[in-house]
This record gives C-alpha cells, structure tokens and sequence, in this order.
C-alpha cells in the first residue's frame, strides 16, 4: 500500500505560487501517480503552465493506462508521451496569447507500479528515494550549473551560490519538441520518494530534507515547508513524500 503527504506554500517573498502538484488520494486506485511543477514566465503565466503541465500528464496517464501492456518499456513510454503531450498543449498554448509567451515549467511525473517507480524529469525540480539509512537524488537538474559541474568546471559547493543557479538549460512548455529524463527505479517495502520544487532544495539542506522525512514522515511535509520559510522561503515551496508500506 501507498501512503502520501503533499504541501505547498507561496513563501516568504512571491505574491503568487506557480508551483502546481496532483497525488492520488486513494492508496487502493491501480493508478498511484505523482506530479510536481514549478512554473516560470511573467504576468502569472508560470502559474498556467505549471497548472496545465499537471492537468495533462494525469489525464494522459489515466486515458492510457489500461491500453498500455504493464512491461517496463511500455510504462516507461507511457510517462515519456505524457509529458511530450503536456510540452505540446502548453507549448501551444504560450504562442496564442501574447501574455503566456516564454512560459514554462519543470515537471516531475511518478508513476507507482508493481514495486517500481517509472519517473520522468524535466527541469530542476528533484526526486529523491529514502531506503533505510540512506537518501540518494534520482534526477539530475537540467540547469546551466550542473552542466558546469559535470563538466568540472566549478565544484558542487560553488554551484550552490553561483549567480546563475537558476538558468534552465531544458524546460517543459519552451519547445515545440521536449526530452525528458525517463527511468525506472525500484521502490521497494519501507522505500520513500521525496519530490520537491527547487524552493524546498535551495533553502533547506538534504541532511535536514532526510532526518525530517525519517523522524516523522506524516508531518515532514508542513514541518519542511515551516523550516523553508524560516530559512528565507525566498520561492515557492512544494514537496510531496511517497512511502511504500
């Protein structure tokens, strides 16, 4: 069985949050599927990206589902076009109106399936999993920063603080055509999820992110969106954590 928490919180300094999320409320449905974005663009249009991304990457999945055969290829491609048909609806959507153009938004989609997680990832959100004494990220942030990292051009600790921390080298909804990240991980009984907005990761540190998940997992979602705030919260705050039981 699946059990889930989500939060999600404006901050400390943006007047509006266009960060969006969906979880599946019941822990029986056959379809356990999880989606964070945190949207970009001016006049509120990140706001509707992000809203959109999440509107049709769960309508995709639950329209296809039952068509798709449960291989881990075909679920793997059954999360990948989810979010190429999001990319293509915001897409669209930001070249018809004049006050939506540039927006875009990361998305992070978790589909629970048979002990596997089938994750797809655009953007610098991140997903971590928690098993036993341990966090690891599964994603990797399509940012300008990281590129320079992998590339050894500067060290994990001066990413950090870099001034352009937040310059997105792949995001959904600026492209008539997207690549997302897919992959398949195991989740296993007792493993967690943590998926959160770059709000949550730029103000409280993975040690903290781990010990509040572990400690008390019902309420590691308020408790986490409170530190961030205290921290700063100079974003939007979204996290949702995914326990397999």
């Amino acid at each position: 069985m699946i059990k889930a928490y989500a939060k999600t919180d404006v901050g400390k300094q943006r007047e509006v949050n266009e960060d969006s999320f969906y979880i599946t409320q019941d822990p029986l449905n056959k379809i356990q599927l999880f989606i964070l974005a945190d949207g970009m663009g001016g006049c509120n249009a990140g706001e509707i990206a992000s809203s959109q991304a999440i509107l049709c990457t769960k309508n995709y999945i639950e329209n296809n589902f039952d068509d798709t055969p449960k291989d881990r290829e075909s679920l793997i491609q059954l999360v990948a076009s989810s979010m190429e048909y999001a990319n293509m609806i915001v897409y669209e959507k930001s070249l018809k109106d004049k006050k939506f153009e540039g927006m875009g938004t990361t998305l992070e989609v978790c589909l629970i399936y048979n002990n596997r997680a089938y994750i797809g990832h655009i953007g610098d959100s991140s997903i971590y999993r928690i098993r036993k004494e341990f966090m690891r990220k599964i994603t990797q942030d399509h940012s300008y920063v990281q590129k320079l990292v992998q590339d050894g051009t500067i060290t994990k600790e001066e990413a950090e603080h870099h001034p352009k921390k937040n310059m997105l080298m792949k995001a959904l909804g600026c492209n008539a055509f997207v690549e997302p990240d897919v992959m398949v991980k195991g989740f296993q009984k007792e493993d967690i999820l943590v998926i959160c907005s770059d709000g949550l990761t730029n103000m409280v540190k993975n040690d903290d992110i781990f010990r509040f998940v572990k400690n008390d997992f019902e309420f590691a979602t308020k408790d986490l969106v409170e530190l961030a705030n205290k921290n700063g919260g100079i974003d939007n705050i979204t996290i949702i954590t995914v326990k397999n039981l």
